[in-house]
């Protein structure tokens, strides 16, 4: 089974090891085919806390690291 990977912008880095990642996904609404713009947060393993508010990411899911935490973060792609 393949790895699951997302990007996304990081929201939040006040937890130690800890990244709050929101990624968006846009798909046209079913019936009005309008664009919809749906965000769902991530946390993410951060082990050497290098990532800053505004950074985008690319995330990769793993095993459980905690209650919340199932991603880590794979690379930082533009730094803020």
């Amino acid at each position: 089974m393949a790895v699951k990977e997302r990007v996304g912008v990081v929201v939040s880095t006040k937890m130690d090891k800890t990244a709050v990642v929101a990624v968006e996904n846009r798909s046209p609404h079913p019936k009005y085919g309008k664009i919809v713009v749906k965000t769902k947060n991530f946390k993410a393993h951060d082990p050497e806390n290098k990532c800053q508010e505004g950074d985008r990411v690319r995330i990769r899911e793993t095993r459980p690291l905690s209650k919340t935490k199932r991603w880590e973060i794979k690379e930082i792609l533009t730094a803020h």
